[in-house]
């Protein structure tokens, strides 16, 4: 099925604001199986929007149209939905009241222009919004099916992923039992891991599991779309992939599905009933501040300590002795080790990155201690990462979480990654 997209408003042409509903409706229809054919932004203009509905009308099989829903003069969207498909705008009752209602439960009465929102061409389908006044709508245009969708993100996720994604899997007529498994890997690059799948999804010959990526450094996100005639289905179909992709990868993957790196970590230190004191310099507190939000967090994580020298961080954790001027895994193992007696807690995870001097740069780089004490134990890592201040800072956040990970998890501390140049401890 060929699916057009048109995204409409000025802002969004003008580049004043970012277009990430596009993105977002993009990236869950190919989770499902249906791929976007093209993509149009048209600004708040009669007749650049009738020429734009006419042409998708006529090459596309599905048109999502996205914003120009709202009560002021410059959304459009349902007049010249009318004009293109030659009928009326007509006053939609049920809406109309939907919307006053809207109002009198937040104690506010109605504006006048709002009553445009309940304007539709006449025979369209209604497309409820549950969370907003702005009503979405379907109606042929061409030979193109429509669908009129709010801008506002929040009300456009809810309406796509609860009732325009499963109209366009029955307009397509492929099978709506779908499943999107997600591993979330840190260390290999795109096509890196490409290379390492080579050939899974033939695992399942029929062709219903498609294999994709969606890169977001320092993490690679894998996903495996599966098709099928039920769950049952789907689950025999995507075991054998499942494990391989997992084999292949080992000790890569991060996290599944919805959890993430930190969740990890955090569930391994409850599952302990440990406790942590994290010591950062560079990073700016990035590392304790992935673990701080999840619930039960304030159980496990005791202190967080940012600094931006050795000097201070050894002041900060009791070392009484001048810090060395070269930056080792040895200094970080020192810090890790205070911080945990000073903290009092059951582990202490210290990443010390020392950048190179200069502007920033492509070539720049940062060279990464970081060390993980126990009362018993001192794990230590050296690495040495190149790509300029942002490319250092997210791969010292990434890392020491990885190497946490690895070490509750029994895991070696020492595998070559993509993202460092030499390294060894």
């Amino acid at each position: 099925m060929r699916i057009e997209i048109i995204c409409t408003g000025d802002e969004v042409l003008s580049g004043k604001i970012v277009n990430t509903n596009f993105s977002y409706m993009s990236q869950k229809l190919e989770e499902v199986g249906l791929s976007v054919r093209w993509e149009t932004t048209v600004g708040d203009n009669r007749e650049d929007l009738l020429l734009a509905f006419q042409l998708a009308g006529q090459r596309a099989d599905a048109v999502i149209v996205n914003g120009g829903l709202g009560p002021t003069v410059d959304d459009l969207s349902q007049e010249v939905a009318a004009q293109a498909a030659g009928v009326e705008l007509v006053l939609n009752e049920t809406w109309l009241a939907r919307m006053e209602e809207f109002f009198r439960r937040r104690s506010r009465v109605m504006p006048p222009n709002n009553r445009k929102q309940a304007m539709l061409p006449a025979g369209a389908e209604l497309i409820d919004n549950p969370i907003g006044t702005a009503c979405g709508f379907a109606l042929d245009i061409g030979k193109a099916r429509f669908y009129f969708t709010p801008g506002v993100p929040r009300e456009l996720r809810r309406m796509f992923e609860e009732q325009i994604i499963p109209r366009l899997l029955a307009r397509s007529g492929q099978q709506t039992a779908i499943f999107l498994k997600r591993f979330h890997s840190y260390g290999l690059g795109e096509s890196h891991v490409d290379a390492l799948l080579k050939g899974v999804e033939a695992l399942v010959p029929d062709g219903s599991v498609k294999l994709g990526f969606r890169a977001h450094y320092p993490q690679l996100e894998t996903k495996l779309t599966v098709r099928g005639k039920d769950r049952a289905d789907i689950e025999a179909k995507l075991a054998p992939v499942v494990q391989e992709v997992r084999r292949r990868l080992g000790n890569f993957i991060v996290a599944e599905d919805d959890d993430t790196l930190e969740g990890v970590v955090l569930a391994q230190l409850q599952k302990r009933q440990a406790s942590l004191a994290i010591v950062e310099t560079f990073t700016g507190g990035q590392i304790a501040a992935r673990l701080v939000p999840l619930p039960g967090a304030e159980a496990v994580l005791r202190r967080g300590t940012v600094a931006r020298t050795l000097g201070d961080v050894y002041r900060a954790v009791g070392l009484a002795e001048p810090p060395p001027e070269t930056l080792t895994p040895e200094v970080a193992a020192r810090v890790a080790t205070a911080a945990r007696q000073q903290s009092e807690t059951s582990l202490a995870l210290a990443v010390l990155v020392e950048v190179d001097a200069g502007e920033d740069r492509i070539d720049l780089g940062g060279t990464l201690c970081l060390a993980i004490a126990t009362a018993d134990t001192v794990a230590t890592r050296r690495s040495r990462i190149v790509g300029g201040r942002e490319w250092v800072r997210l791969g010292a956040v990434e890392m020491g979480l990885d190497c946490l990970r690895r070490f509750l998890l029994g895991m070696p501390l020492h595998e070559r990654i993509d993202f460092e140049r030499v390294e060894s401890a």
